[in-house]
């Protein structure tokens, strides 16, 4: 088993009752953007990208992106 780095954002959206189009909205980053940030599907984290989803869900990088186990 290893680890992963896993972006809890689907977490905070429900948590704060906003969708990745409201999302997108506030923190003036595009939708797709948002999108692969919500799906996990980002390579590289862009720590401007990070900094405006925190403030904008008022928590810090560490609610946002976690060390997760694997089944590999």
């Amino acid at each position: 088993m290893g680890k992963t780095i896993r972006l809890a954002l689907d977490e905070l959206l429900k948590r704060e009752n906003i969708t990745r189009y409201e999302l997108s909205k506030r923190t003036k980053i595009g939708y797709p953007v948002v999108d692969k940030y919500y799906k996990n599907k980002v390579v590289r984290y862009d720590s401007e990208t990070i900094r405006r989803i925190c403030l904008a869900l008022d928590c810090t990088p560490g609610d946002l992106i976690r060390l997760v186990e694997t089944e590999e």
